[in-house]
């Protein structure tokens, strides 16, 4: 099938053009929390909502706008027109993607919202909760053996083989058109965060903490917040200990796959290779990484929750984790002291069956 290119857009026509598509894409809070400032000693917490989002989570910013351009290339015309209920034609073709759950989620979404099919594969760690919740938005699930890398692997090789388009969150290519087209879903966040911190009549954050899988989330907060945050203006990239792909890749200035099964209890978080455009914004970002082990990680929503914020997963509350750890062991490493206001992106709500 033919496809044409698409003009970029502005984080703000973005944003306009998903609330177009549902309310739940009004911004997200960016929420004060004073009394786990005080707590951890630092001038201020502010931690972005994003489980108050359309499907629970970030992923539904770049997934559906990726997966919409996707399909609007693949048509010959644009997303507007590709929502549109009486829109005839030939029939579109399918979205394909990987996903551990929250980005499958995403594409199954955006096919739904066109009237398309999706293909989901997912790997043997995925909760059954994050496949069904796929599985109600119309999309067909493929299961993999192995882990998150594998169901990459899966995935590209169907859409290799023609059997729709590849709406991937990651690529060895750092000039992937889609992938690009995802973080620049995520750039809205970034975007909410200036307007609501100075509407707020707030300083500009010191520090960034925020978790990553293959980066994506990370890069778009790093293109969107480092140059406007106060010094030192420090981006600091949270990865369990057992999934440290972007530490790897910054470390040895290449693309790494991680050895090993990946598991951990931040399943959103179980990537064994970065995305190649990702890494090149946060090295020249000059990001920091941290590694949390998967104590921490299963503690951190909890703490974070008793001290005012909402409620996540270990995944959605991975960057408060690594907060803790730099707190608690490297607080010199990171210029951290009495002065400092520190920004957590919350990336996704807590599910049902993680519910006490």
């Amino acid at each position: 099938m033919e496809t044409r290119s698409l003009p970029r857009q502005t984080v703000e026509e973005i944003a306009r053009q998903l609330r177009t598509l549902s309310p739940a894409y009004a911004p997200t809070p960016l929420l004060d929390l004073s009394a786990l400032a005080g707590e951890l000693g630092v001038a201020q917490i502010l931690a972005k909502d994003e489980g108050r989002r359309l499907l629970g989570s970030f992923k539904s910013l770049g997934g559906v706008y990726a997966g919409l351009r996707a399909l609007a290339r693949a048509a010959r015309t644009d997303v507007t027109a590709i929502c549109e209920p009486a829109r005839s034609g030939a029939p579109l073709p399918a979205l394909i993607c990987a996903s551990d759950g929250n980005h499958g989620l995403a594409v199954a979404c955006a096919a739904r919202f066109a009237g398309a099919s999706a293909r989901v594969y997912l790997h043997k760690n995925v909760p059954a909760i994050r496949a069904r919740r796929i599985e109600a938005q119309g999309a067909e699930i493929r299961w993999v053996d192995g882990a998150y890398d594998d169901a990459v692997d899966a995935a590209a090789k169907a859409a290799l083989a023609g059997d729709g388009v590849l709406v991937a969150d990651t690529s060895s290519d750092a000039d992937d058109v889609i992938v690009a087209d995802v973080m620049a879903g995520y750039g809205v966040i970034s975007a909410e965060i200036r307007d609501q911190a100075e509407a707020a009549g707030d300083s500009r954050p010191t520090h960034l903490f925020v978790q990553a899988g293959v980066g994506g989330l990370a890069c778009a907060m790093a293109g969107g917040l480092k140059s406007w945050m106060a010094a030192p203006a420090i981006l600091v990239v949270v990865e369990p200990d057992k999934a440290g792909c972007v530490a790897a890749a910054l470390n040895e200035n290449r693309l790494v796959r991680v050895p090993g099964d990946l598991e951990t209890i931040a399943e959103m978080l179980s990537c064994g290779q970065a995305s190649a455009a990702a890494v090149e914004t946060l090295r020249r970002a000059g990001a920091r990484t941290i590694a949390v082990s998967e104590e921490a990680l299963a503690e951190a929503p909890r703490a974070l929750r008793q001290g005012g914020g909402p409620a996540t997963t270990p995944s959605g509350a991975a960057g408060f984790a690594g907060l803790l750890r730099a707190i608690a062991e490297r607080r010199a490493d990171f210029a951290i002291d009495a002065r400092s206001r520190i920004l957590l992106i919350i990336s996704e709500a807590e599910l049902e069956d993680d519910a006490s």
